[in-house]
């Protein structure tokens, strides 16, 4: 990984989280007009805040998804048999799983009725989406991590929204962007680290979430 495709990982996930961030921001407000930046209706307005808050979530997004790059790097190393970290993460995802519908169902009354089942639902189907397309593009390996990433990770990443005085669109504005910046990350990872023929240690990491 050099600093140039470093410094391309870091702009796009802030452009994707930008872009995400203002086409949900908008239809959101187009179907709930209260919804909107300090209350001001200005579509204009809202739509520069949303893009300016997309940037701050493709950085947050960036900073957790290298957090886990280094949490994986080191667990490697202190399992020393990759079987045991990769099924801690597929128990620990699926316990997440159940964990984040019973915590939203407890919340139901201030979050909607339908978020603690649909979130949950909806990220863990994400989630097994794209591990299937990151292991068909690299190993069988990689499916498990990538399912810890985007569930855990994100749910870990958007839970101020989660777990704040917030209703459930801001969660969903939240999640969202968070969940399609990480999408974009893994899969870009390893194209960026290098080929499927090349044998480095880091290739084989990164091919490995």
């Amino acid at each position: 990984m050099t600093i140039r495709k470093l410094f391309f990982l870091f702009w796009s996930s802030m452009a994707v989280g930008a872009v995400t961030c203002t086409v949900l921001g908008l239809a959101l407000q187009f179907t709930d007009q209260s919804y909107g930046f300090l209350k001001v209706e200005e579509t204009g307005y809202n739509a520069l805040m949303m893009a300016i808050s997309g940037l701050m979530i493709g950085v947050f997004a960036m900073m957790g998804f290298f957090a886990y790059l280094t949490v994986n790097y080191i667990a490697l190393s202190i399992f020393r048999q990759k079987y045991l970290w990769t099924m801690l993460q597929g128990y620990t995802s699926l316990f997440a799983t159940f964990a984040l519908g019973y915590m939203l169902y407890g919340e139901r009354e201030r979050l909607s009725n339908w978020l603690y089942w649909v979130l949950p639902t909806a990220l863990a189907i994400g989630s097994i989406v794209v591990a299937y397309f990151k292991a068909k593009q690299t190993n069988r390996s990689a499916f498990v991590p990538t399912v810890f990433l985007m569930f855990v990770v994100t749910v870990l990443e958007a839970w101020p929204s989660i777990n704040g005085e917030t209703n459930a669109v801001s969660v969903i504005f939240m999640i969202t962007p968070l969940f399609i910046c990480n999408a974009f990350q893994i899969m870009w990872l390893h194209r960026l680290v290098g080929s499927a023929n090349e044998k480095t240690d880091s290739a084989n990491v990164a091919k490995s979430v």
